[in-house]
């Protein structure tokens, strides 16, 4: 009797070193959905050392090597994630934005108080010639984030006028005037931003009302210009915004409606960057996981007022949000960049990934210096952090074909709590190669999955892994390199069945042919 107990406490130590997941992954002949590139979308505002020490450091700027003021070094790292879309001036600061104080020489732009963001005076010196040429050196699309809030109809319907039409008229004669011939035929437009907050603090109906009559003014009858006009969505769940919105906004008139969803552990109490605890980061994984409800519950009130799928749903603010580094200005959201934030990514783009038949856009907050980065700057250093690795090792997935996969995940457990540690996307790209992320989100505990593969037969599997020894380390000035994608040896494939073993606080990226 007590060898039979010995026998079974062993096997039921090894089954919970090596807990066991199931998945099905399903080929189909003819697939149907493609992964919008511009889920991989980023965000550059005007906040703290975004732009300014961090994009832009000033065309006379003899230490850190630039092209126009816009630094090489960014440059190269953001064409590496293959950024399909930026987003700018904001952000709460777009709705002070007034663009016509950003054109002409730069010695004669007015100053400009940002209220929001630390109450700093900047020289309006990177402005809408500097942002779109520097979305041309990266090969991106700009996503313009119009001033509803204090600006004028006719002020955004002239900046539409100016970057676009390419005849004769006041706006693209001025744009001439300014050196610039050719129109950059900027596709997205944001109208408003956060309206039910900084963006007026306005009620839907009220929003609604004003959205129409901008929308209205930014193309013809047709839309001939092809524009992709965005309103400002939601606050996470508030379901009655995008109720409001998609009820009262005739169809000619919006492409996407927005959504924001910061994964924040509470409002008045962020918790830190970097010395955060077990249950801090559970509670972290919670509302970035929460991400698929919202989407499902959002998407579940477009599908009843745009059945045949023609508004998109734009996710252009989401990541993590912590306090700010000790001893930085507060307004400035300046924050480190670990390992959970790599675990935000990851499961994140899974879901937007696994729902891509109604989220065509979303961008990350932020780019640069501000929460969750891909990129942190140091006057002439720079460094990659753990979210810029997650969104390189995923751009596999960009145009890709959406394969489905369905993943019965395990749990990771803290206290009374739970949520599925596995979590996973797939796609089949131009090439025919088969990509599969998948992330383990528990904290101690390694995750073996058994993948069922129905209608593609592979022959080899390879991939990529990006882990650490503990969920709080990062990439610092002193160690640039110390998180970084590795070669991943944990995947095997045995006829249709593919089986992998997740490290703890992982995000794999398996590539099949």
């Amino acid at each position: 009797m007590k060898k039979l107990l010995a026998v079974c406490l062993v096997l039921c130590c090894s089954l919970s070193a090596f807990a066991q997941n199931t998945g099905d992954l399903n080929v189909p002949a003819k697939p149907d959905r493609v992964i919008s590139r511009h889920i991989y979308g980023h965000f550059a505002e005007h906040l703290g050392r975004s732009i300014y020490g961090g994009f832009y450091v000033g065309e006379g700027n003899t230490k850190i090597p630039n092209t126009n003021g816009v630094r090489n070094d960014v440059v190269e790292a953001l064409k590496r994630l293959k950024i399909p879309n930026l987003r700018w001036p904001g952000g709460c600061f777009a709705d002070t934005y007034h663009w016509k104080h950003g054109i002409g020489p730069k010695d004669q732009r007015p100053t400009i108080v940002n209220a929001w963001w630390g109450g700093v005076t900047e020289d309006n010196s990177f402005g809408t010639h500097d942002f779109l040429n520097m979305c041309e050196l990266l090969g991106t699309e700009p996503y313009l984030a119009g001033n509803m809030a204090t600006g004028t109809v006719q002020e955004l319907a002239d900046w539409v006028q100016y970057v676009n039409f390419a005849g004769k008229s006041p706006m693209s004669d001025l744009r001439r005037e300014n050196g610039r011939e050719k129109p950059w035929n900027v596709k997205y437009w944001g109208i408003g931003n956060e309206a039910w907050g900084c963006g007026g603090n306005m009620a839907p109906e009220y929003y609604a009302n004003e959205y129409r009559k901008y929308a209205t003014f930014l193309a013809d009858w047709n839309n001939s210009g092809g524009l992709f006009r965005i309103a400002s969505g939601a606050n996470s769940e508030d379901y009655n915004w995008t109720e409001v919105l998609m009820k009262n906004i005739p169809k000619n008139l919006i492409e996407g409606v927005a959504l924001h969803h910061y994964s924040v552990i509470d409002w008045s109490a962020k918790g830190p960057s970097t010395t955060f605890n077990e249950q801090q980061y559970f509670t972290t994984m919670k509302r970035a996981l929460f991400m698929e409800e919202l989407i499902q519950k959002h998407t579940a009130i477009m599908d009843k007022y745009d059945p045949e799928n023609k508004v998109a749903l734009v996710v252009d603010e989401w990541g993590g949000w912590y306090e700010v580094e000790p001893g930085t200005n507060p307004g400035f959201l300046y924050q480190q960049n670990t390992m959970r934030d790599a675990m935000i990514a990851g499961t994140t783009l899974n879901i937007f990934n696994n729902y891509s038949n109604r989220v065509k856009m979303a961008n990350l907050a932020q780019s640069i210096n501000v929460l969750q980065a891909v990129i942190l700057t140091d006057e002439e250093k720079m460094i990659l952090t753990p979210t810029f690795h997650v969104m390189e090792m995923y751009n596999v997935h960009q145009d890709a074909t959406w394969l489905p996969l369905t993943i019965r995940s395990e749990s990771y457990v803290v206290g009374n709590e739970k949520l599925p540690a596995v979590s996973g996307s797939a796609s089949r790209d131009k090439n025919g190669a088969t990509h599969i992320s998948l992330t383990n989100i528990d904290a101690k505990q390694a995750q073996d999955i058994s993948i069922n593969i129905e209608g593609a037969k592979y022959k080899n599997v390879t991939g990529r892994v990006l882990t650490s020894k503990k969920l709080q380390d990062y990439n610092s000035f002193d160690k640039p390199n110390a998180i970084k994608p590795e070669s991943f040896k944990g995947a095997k494939l045995k006829g249709n069945n593919l089986m992998v073993k997740l490290p703890p606080f992982s995000v794999v990226v398996l590539e099949l042919k």
